[in-house]
């Protein structure tokens, strides 16, 4: 088990090391010789340029990765990535995500969800000291202030021109900053999905678990102008042409071939203190998964199977499963390992190491207990920060904030907003108002809301927030019976729940939000202060964290580096390259878990009920073994899902896998259950990813939904 690995900071070559890691695309020259010695055949200075194949052909969807897949901007991802703009075209009565969807022809492509994107990264530039500049003194507050500032006036002159969405990302905790410039491709359509009985076979039940059988891919196209610029969606418009794009390979990969990933990892906490990991585990992972349980029961029951209504909330549903069942394994495989006992025994050598020299006394002396510090004051009032955050899951009182939040910032100078509700922003801000429509019903937000607000009532008075008490008329001796009484009057006076209506209040004024009657702006309106104060007081402990963790990192790879244990930086949805193995593992004692999946393990699961409902003409091909090209004579059948050894996390969904040769073998889509706990903790023999594998993709496209027209627009290396 290996802990600390690499950062940018480190520029010597590399000793040997485990498939563990989430590199910077620069990193990786400094590794050739073992990438070569793994089964890297391309030029390793390729990845690190993003302008050049293969890396110009990953792209982001803003939460997920995806990559082109052919000259005329064919996108392929996972089927739950492209899950919320199927959701978005489905209705009771032509339910695309039971039934599929393909298009034969560019106009029968569908509109994705409002605000959909697709990000291709063109340039990434280290600009730590452009935002630390002049920021020495500064602390709290001032600090957070400071580098937001520094931060917009970079991303203000990278978007110059149009056409590209630019972010700063800290590394390290702030340790390093780099600027990334992404061409924004604001034309995405809908081109091809499998039944959902292909694209999300085994449901709930199979995620993060192996064996698994889900045929979990979907295509989009990017559309761009006439003059191929980014463009707002228009029937002129004509698919993007990359730069380049992935050819799919119909070989795939055998045991132990070696494989890597180009994608947008989200989150790892690899480097938290003992005292945010024990809490993490033992506190917000168990009243998450309550909430999160407690959630999908409520909308279960007050949405029916089948309505429209629950259409509406299955991709909630989906998330707040996947996450469920994500800290379920988190708490368990905590319970089993030492983890805290590690932790704790890492941060008491760094300790002693910086204790025993002048210098680094110094230098690091206060850093450890400031820290510390610092994150017990961030777990004061987690019980309601974490209602407070829960209730984003509901809508209309979100909006409410959202819009009148958007007045009062448009009061400023563009520059002098926040971030989110800049001039650069308001597209999307537009487009999660009309997303609404398609993602909620009153009952069922309504009924969340309660939920919320009856935890949030029993909570010790100095827990509660007074001006949210007084705002919703709440005491220490409401009942359920009353807060029911009460949300029936705020749902009755609103008129959010209209579209037009919610877009008519972007263009109001302060004034205007001030002088209405309706009944969740006035609840918003009453609650502003209160919000403002809150979240000052949440900037300047940000800021305080900010000034230290980087501190807290640069120690960290100091320690390390003496003794040749080089450093990476935790995930933060930036472009990463990881690699590795097609590689099974044994999940407990006694048990082998082979690498491959076959088609004949979909018809051993099939029960003909959801989620294991296998198409009829699915099982008919099985059954007489009609394998087409993609028989793999290893396992005497067509590979349907393959595991890896690749280090990856959410954010990864719908990375490309490649081969040696930067082709397409599958897309990697979850993990076993027991490597979840990888987001803290690496565990070179129980973490594995897994993909759906590029033979079933192919088949399923050829023999299942005879998607030929795509087909034929790909390049297919047999």
């Amino acid at each position: 088990m290996k802990k600390w690995l690499l950062t940018a900071v480190v520029a010597t070559a590399l000793p040997a090391i485990a498939d563990e890691g989430m590199w910077q695309p620069h990193q990786l020259p400094a590794m050739a010789d073992e990438l070569k010695a793994k089964g890297l055949e391309i030029d390793v200075n390729n990845i690190a340029k993003l302008t050049e194949y293969p890396m110009n052909a990953v792209i982001s969807l803003g939460g997920c990765t995806a990559s082109f897949v052919s000259p005329k901007g064919l996108v392929v991802t996972n089927h739950h990535c492209a899950y919320g703009a199927i959701q978005y075209n489905s209705t009771a009565d032509n339910n695309l995500l039971k039934d599929g969807f393909l298009a034969k022809t560019y106009a029968e492509e569908l509109p994705a969800t409002p605000g959909s994107r697709i990000y291709v990264t063109e340039d990434i530039t280290n600009v730590t000291q452009d935002v630390i500049a002049g920021l020495a003194d500064k602390q709290g507050d001032a600090y957070y202030q400071g580098i937001e500032a520094k931060e917009k006036q970079l991303v203000a002159d990278c978007e110059q021109g149009g056409g590209y969405r630019c972010q700063v990302y800290s590394f390290h905790n702030g340790l390093e900053y780099y600027l990334v410039k992404q061409l924004e491709i604001r034309d995405v359509r809908l081109t091809y999905n499998p039944a959902g009985s292909i694209g999300k076979y085994g449901g709930d039940i199979d995620n993060w678990m192996w064996p698994r059988h889900t045929g979990d891919f979907s295509f989009y196209r990017a559309y761009v102008g006439p003059d191929g610029k980014p463009a707002d969606f228009s029937k002129d418009n004509v698919p993007y042409e990359p730069k380049s794009f992935l050819k799919v390979s119909a070989k795939g990969v055998s045991d132990g071939d070696f494989v890597m990933v180009a994608g947008y990892p989200g989150r790892t906490n690899r480097y938290r203190t003992a005292d945010e990991v024990e809490n993490q585990f033992t506190w917000a992972y168990p009243n998450g998964k309550d909430l999160r349980e407690t959630f999908i029961d409520i909308i279960k029951t007050t949405a029916p199977e089948g309505s429209d209504d629950r259409i509406k909330y299955e991709s909630a549903l989906a998330g707040l499963a996947n996450y469920a069942k994500n800290f379920g394994s988190m708490i368990e495989f905590y319970g089993k390992s030492d983890m805290l006992a590690e932790r704790q025994a890492q941060e008491a050598a760094l300790a002693q190491w910086i204790k025993e020299s002048p210098a680094r006394t110094k230098q690091y002396g206060d850093t450890l207990s400031t820290l510390e510090q610092l994150v017990a004051q961030s777990q004061a009032d987690q019980a309601r920060d974490l209602l407070m955050g829960y209730l984003g899951y509901s809508t209309m009182l979100p909006t409410a904030r959202k819009l009148y939040r958007l007045a009062n910032e448009k009061q400023l100078a563009d520059m002098a907003r926040e971030p989110g509700y800049q001039e650069r922003d308001m597209v999307h801000f537009k487009s999660g108002m009309e997303r609404i429509d398609r993602r909620y019903a009153a009952s069922v937000d309504q009924a969340l809301m309660q939920e919320i607000l009856n935890r949030y009532q029993s909570l010790p008075a100095k827990e509660r927030l007074a001006a949210f008490d007084e705002a919703l008329g709440i005491t220490a001796k409401t009942t359920p019976e009353q807060i029911t009484t009460l949300l029936d009057k705020l749902y009755a006076g609103t008129e959010l729940n209209d579209q037009a209506t919610r877009l008519a209040w972007m263009d109001k004024s302060v004034a205007d939000f001030k002088a209405s009657n309706d009944s969740f702006i006035k609840l918003a309106v009453a609650l502003y202060e209160s919000d403002m104060a809150e979240e000052a007081k949440a900037k300047e402990l940000a800021g305080n964290l900010m000034k230290v963790r980087p501190q807290y990192m640069d120690a960290i790879i100091a320690f390390n580096r003496e003794q040749g244990k080089p450093v990476y930086a935790d995930a933060n949805s930036s472009l990463r390259v990881t690699v590795g193995h097609v590689k099974g593992y044994s999940p407990k004692d006694g048990m082998q878990a082979l690498p491959f999946t076959r088609l004949e393990g979909i018809v051993q699961k099939d029960t003909g009920l959801e989620p294991f409902d296998s198409p009829a003409k699915q099982l008919q091909l099985i059954n007489d073994k009609q394998y087409g090209d993609y028989y793999m004579a290893a396992i005497d059948s067509v590979p349907v899902n393959f595991l890896s050894t690749l280090d990856t996390t959410g954010g990864n969904s719908g990375s490309p896998t490649l081969n040696g040769r930067a082709e397409l073998v599958g897309l990697l889509f979850d993990g076993v259950y027991e490597s979840i706990i990888g987001d803290w903790d690496y565990n070179d023999d129980i973490n594995r990813s897994i993909q759906v594998d590029s033979r079933y993709m192919l088949w399923v496209m050829e023999s299942v939904d005879n998607a030929n027209n795509l087909l034929n627009e790909m390049v297919i290396v047999k």
